[in-house]
């Protein structure tokens, strides 16, 4: 599929705990997953690589010089309507409770005809399953805070 597409029809999924690693994660790092959708999702927010800013100011000079720093794949706030029952919402509510990072997998809804679509995998601990009650005619939520702790592996849809 060429072009934009819609963020409806996309999954995330949660897997096994993983170790943080210095590296880079590439996708055979994921291997041997089992991933378990979590249903209900209404918001994914956003993710990726955004980098530290450095600055230095010479005497010598009249302008701030900027580097690079550090890179920091975000925080990934997911809206999700409750349902107890959800065997996805009741595996990130155990995943909070612990303080490991868990494999997370995003599937867009981008396959070309007969193909596969997108995705993107990360590592996260879950820093916050809160419920979210907000005003009467809405549907009682949990707010969940992913905190990203490795690169974002993209893999493309195809054929």
């Amino acid at each position: 599929m060429a072009g934009i597409f819609a963020t409806a029809g996309s999954k995330i999924s949660i897997g096994q705990s993983m170790a943080a690693q210095s590296d880079d994660f590439v996708l055979a790092d994921f291997s041997g997953n089992s991933w378990t959708e979590i249903s209900w999702v209404e918001n994914m927010g956003s993710f990726g690589d955004k980098s530290a800013e450095i600055t230095f100011d010479a005497i010598g000079e009249t302008r701030t010089q900027k580097l690079k720093g550090t890179r920091n794949a975000g925080s990934m706030d997911l809206v999700i309507g409750i349902d107890w029952e959800d065997v996805g919402q009741i595996a990130l509510r155990a995943a909070e409770a612990t303080p490991n990072d868990y494999a997370f997998k995003v599937e867009f809804n981008d396959a070309p005809l007969g193909g596969t679509p997108s995705y993107r995998y990360f590592i996260a601990k879950i820093m916050s399953v809160e419920e979210k009650l907000d005003s009467a005619n809405n549907v009682v939520k949990i707010g969940a805070n992913l905190g990203i702790n490795s690169n974002i592996v993209r893999v493309s849809a195809s054929n």
